[in-house]
């Protein structure tokens, strides 16, 4: 298997009590290890890859939480870099009654964002690995620049390069991501997942065919369009097809996306990357179709980590 390493944000999701509009009932939060990368990381770890988290958090209560269950499932924290100058980000989710959330978050400043290149642990890329991206790791200049530098430097080692555009506005200067900068990230992968929503705001007035076709033209070889519980658009040169998720009554959806792609992470895992799994037409469709089984599976329970799949939970 081919290892997945994911870098960028860990944190602490602090999960409301409440489902809906506010009531007179007592709000609680229950604190549960999250941030984008690290629950792919996970989500891979659950599926049975070898599976590595990079990353910073404060030497604090809630970054060693962090590690700890990082570790629980599985994940290699070796390359976790703890800081005492700044504290482990918080995320304060809210939910809507059929479990969409609202995020309120305490970044900047944050630990995640003080991780420089010189941290990158020593021939961390000498091996074919898939490196996992998110777009969060972009909200301040110089984590910007280490994401885009890790980036260059994994794919010209031969690494198959991913990222999730998973924006949050509210992480960015002024309340809206730089979609030039996000763009910038995308065209450096290979393989590139976002929501329609996302699509919608990257592309701006631009067709969203025609700015499909520019990340293909830039070296995307496969995008993947999710829209909550519709069809899946898988889209790359010469292919355009819709896979369906399974039906289900969602609880929480804070880790379906990212159960979504760490499923697929898996299934290119065990394919190889130095195959044919960007042309593979057969292979791609089965990988999403387990994908959407790993979010289907996700949405269902609260918080991230704990959410998400085993081999077993979906049927592999």
């Amino acid at each position: 298997m081919t290892p997945v390493i994911a870098f960028g944000e860990a944190l602490v999701d602090m999960l409301s009590s409440r489902l809906g509009e506010p009531t007179e009932a007592l709000e609680t939060f229950t604190p549960y290890a999250g941030g984008a990368p690290a629950n792919v990381a996970v989500a891979c770890a659950r599926l049975g890859v070898p599976s590595q988290f990079l990353g910073m958090v404060g030497d604090d209560t809630f970054g060693h939480f962090i590690v700890r269950e990082l570790d629980s499932h599985g994940v290699d924290t070796r390359g976790v870099v703890y800081t005492q100058d700044s504290r482990t980000a918080l995320a304060f989710v809210s939910r809507d009654a059929v479990g969409e959330r609202t995020f309120d978050f305490y970044r900047p400043p944050a630990a995640d964002l003080l991780y420089r290149l010189e941290h990158l642990p020593h021939g961390i890329f000498e091996s074919p690995a898939i490196l996992h991206l998110c777009s969060n790791s972009l909200t301040d200049p110089e984590i910007a620049d280490v994401t885009l530098a890790m980036a260059t430097i994994a794919k010209r080692a031969g690494c198959l390069v991913s990222v999730d555009a998973n924006l949050r506005h509210n992480l960015w200067p002024g309340g809206e991501a730089d979609a030039s900068l996000v763009t910038q990230l995308l065209d450096g992968a290979e393989l590139l997942k976002l929501s329609l929503e996302e699509l919608d705001y990257l592309r701006a007035d631009h067709p969203a065919e025609a700015w499909l076709s520019e990340r293909l033209a830039a070296g995307v070889k496969v995008i993947l369009i999710t829209d909550g519980p519709n069809e899946v658009v898988l889209k790359g040169i010469g292919f355009d097809q819709r896979i369906a998720p399974p039906a289900v009554d969602a609880v929480d959806t804070t880790a379906g996306g990212d159960a979504f792609i760490g499923g697929l992470l898996a299934e290119i895992s065990a394919h190889g990357i130095n195959e044919d799994w960007q042309s593979n037409r057969d292979f791609l469709n089965r990988a999403v179709a387990t994908a959407c089984r790993c979010g289907a599976h996700a949405v269902t329970r609260p918080g991230a980590y704990a959410a998400l799949p085993t081999r077993d939970d979906v049927g592999l």
